[in-house]
């Protein structure tokens, strides 16, 4: 089975440049392939977790990737799927994060000698003479094409327009494609379905300028069986790093999906066998939990480690299984020196909420419980006499995320 068959075959695709070009190619030759990551953040999120898994399989099938690390387009912003011009990102901030990525991408990615590439396009793009880039590049660009461009158009219509900023991130991705074309032989680039112009914009560079081929495919987008992108929560963005979401919440967001969503998933984010993969999906009712447990565990154990997806696994069950293991449940030290002071403030200090004003809200809903009561003041202060005898309680945010007070 060629590589293409598997990634049809699980839902990875969406649109393929030269479509009958590309299966044959892939078919009877091991090809130079890319994947471009802006740096827009210290941590990449469950939205970059399909690109992810196709690089994966491409690699595994023999293809060689280059991770491209965005140093030099981060600096200008993707304006696709934007409502308003992204922030300026500093050098600094942008150069912290491309190792941040580096480091997850490799938990994924076998990125030893000959088996991959890692690029920066701060190299090239940062360097660029303005005038030569306009004759060399822009010469091969119709602003009418452009101007029609979904990622454009959107925000054409909008009263804020369109920034000429950010209207060359187009020019500056395809130019990517072209130099990795010349330095790597790369001749395939790969990304999600809402980069599609900015791909074809590549291709047809490298195509008009040295007359050779080049193809791109994009991977459809992590949506939930409503159309919604899925890897946000009521915090914000569910991260890959740990320090950011933490694995025991990671595990429970993949645990707590909808029915209609478990083997899409399972399919797209891990790499059971499609037979598998179809025999938990068919699972109904309360036999879908199998299923859920199954895929919670698995793209734990992708992003995290073995280690930390059966550590997150074991609190889990502890907590709704009515097992007795407590160690596993997500921990906050409390000092005695934070005795007596607001329960807010220690919670929101240790991110069990991303602000003061959502731990407010979550109690005026009910949805807060320390030990078994439910918190009712806002102005409830943490006290000595709330601990059992092991110096711990456990707080329950919501229905399902639950951690553990320990009085050190």
């Amino acid at each position: 089975m060629s590589v293409i068959d598997t990634l049809e075959e699980r839902g990875y695709l969406k649109q393929l440049s030269h479509e009958a070009e590309i299966r044959e190619l892939l078919s009877k030759e091991k090809i130079t392939f890319y994947i471009g990551f802006d740096p827009t953040a210290d941590s990449l999120h469950v939205g970059h977790f399909i690109a992810l898994m196709v690089m994966a399989h491409m690699q595994r099938a023999g293809h060689r990737p280059i991770v491209l690390l965005g140093g030099g387009t981060g600096m200008v912003g993707d304006p696709s799927g934007k409502d308003d011009m992204r922030k300026m990102l500093t050098p600094e901030f942008i150069n912290h994060n491309v190792e941040c990525f580096k480091k997850q991408i490799s938990k994924f990615i076998d990125l030893s000698e000959g088996k991959a590439i890692v690029a920066n396009n701060a190299d090239w793009l940062l360097s660029l003479n303005y005038v030569d880039m306009l004759r060399s590049v822009g010469v091969h660009f119709s602003v009418n094409r452009m101007m029609a461009a979904e990622c454009f158009k959107q925000r054409l219509e909008r009263e804020k327009g369109l920034s000429f900023f950010e209207f060359n991130y187009m020019i500056m991705q395809a130019y990517d494609f072209y130099t990795l074309h010349k330095k790597y032989g790369c001749i395939m680039e790969l990304g999600g379905d809402d980069q599609w112009s900015n791909m074809i914009a590549g291709v047809e560079l490298i195509r008009r300028k040295d007359s050779q081929p080049a193809y791109c495919m994009t991977n459809v987008l992590l949506t939930n069986s409503e159309g919604q992108k899925m890897g946000k929560t009521v915090g914000g963005a569910v991260w890959l790093d740990s320090n950011k979401t933490s694995p025991y919440d990671f595990y429970q967001y993949w645990r707590n999906i909808a029915d209609a969503d478990v083997e899409k998933c399972l399919a797209l984010l891990t790499f059971l066998p499609m037979d598998e993969v179809r025999r938990l999906g068919a699972l109904k009712d309360s036999a879908i939990n199998e299923a859920k447990v199954v895929l919670a565990y698995e793209v734990t154990k992708l992003v995290h480690g073995e280690e930390e997806a059966k550590k997150a696994k074991a609190a889990a069950e502890a907590l709704f299984s009515g097992g007795n293991n407590m160690e596993d449940v997500p921990t906050i030290s409390v000092t005695p020196a934070e005795l007596n002071t607001s329960l807010i403030d220690i919670l929101t200090a240790n991110k069990v909420f991303v602000s003061k004003s959502e731990a407010r809200r979550t109690i005026q809903q009910g949805g807060l419980t320390l030990g078994d009561k439910k918190v009712t003041e806002i102005e409830t202060k943490l006290t000595n006499d709330l601990f059992d005898a092991e110096k711990s309680i456990l707080v329950r945010k919501g229905k399902k995320k639950y951690y553990r007070l320990v009085l050190q």
